[in-house]
């Protein structure tokens, strides 16, 4: 038996939601319905969810409130905005959050499935590429992953974990910018005031690292995270 795919779908108006998650149901997902954002988050953070489906417009919590709730709890989980507003300023702000994809009502169900089916299959495919990446050439150094080792011109710098890891994530972050609190939080465990300034000296440690090679820069994204440069 196939494990199904498990979708939160929050969605205040109770008979469009009943009504589309049976319609999920019945091509083999597993659905959570809950009717308001509080609701939403409050599951979220108790369950496991492959992908968020969000009303825009809902009481006690937004969608784009809970959506960056959501990104604080788990920042890869991929999630889709439905919304009967066809505004451009909600669109922009929608996908500003990090949203996969922006669906208008009314929408035709297939078309949603197959953006589900979408979004699912390169999240997968990510996943497993990022689990795959052990070896990477950062600059004029061979950096191995499993070994946490940075060789440079037959000089090798033992690396400890969180160095390794920061690396690593550095080096396969989604467009290329290490976010904050994905790294915090996959790292650390949590994107508290402390565990961001240990993060910015383990950094600190990476740059000094890495300083043999004077076309490599660890760059600060103003009020984001980090990107790695190579001159």
């Amino acid at each position: 038996m196939s494990i199904k795919n498990k979708i939160l779908l929050v969605e205040d108006d109770p008979n469009f939601g009943s009504i589309m998650k049976s319609y999920l149901e019945l091509n083999d997902f597993e659905v959570v319905l809950k009717s308001d954002g509080k609701q939403g988050l409050a599951i979220f953070k108790s369950d496991p969810f492959d992908i968020c489906i969000l009303d825009v417009m809902m009481p006690e919590m937004d969608g784009f409130t809970l959506a960056k709730e959501i990104k604080k709890t788990n920042g890869e989980v991929p999630f889709i905005f439905l919304t009967a507003k066809s505004l451009k300023e909600d669109m922009l702000e929608g996908f500003r959050t990090g949203a996969d994809d922006y669906i208008t009502k009314p929408f035709d169900s297939e078309v949603l499935l197959f953006k589900l089916h979408a979004i699912l299959k390169r999240n997968h495919q990510r996943g497993e590429n990022e689990q795959d990446a052990n070896e990477f050439t950062v600059g004029k150094f061979l950096f191995n992953y499993n070994l946490r080792t940075l060789t440079y011109d037959n000089i090798t710098h033992q690396l400890s974990p969180k160095e390794a890891s920061l690396l690593r994530m550095l080096c396969t972050a989604k467009d290329g910018i290490l976010l904050r609190k994905d790294a915090l939080q996959k790292i650390w465990g949590s994107d508290n005031y402390f565990n961001g300034r240990s993060m910015d000296v383990f950094i600190a440690r990476l740059r000094k690292c890495l300083k043999s090679d004077p076309s490599i820069e660890i760059a600060n994204i103003h009020g984001n995270g980090f990107r790695i440069i190579f001159g």
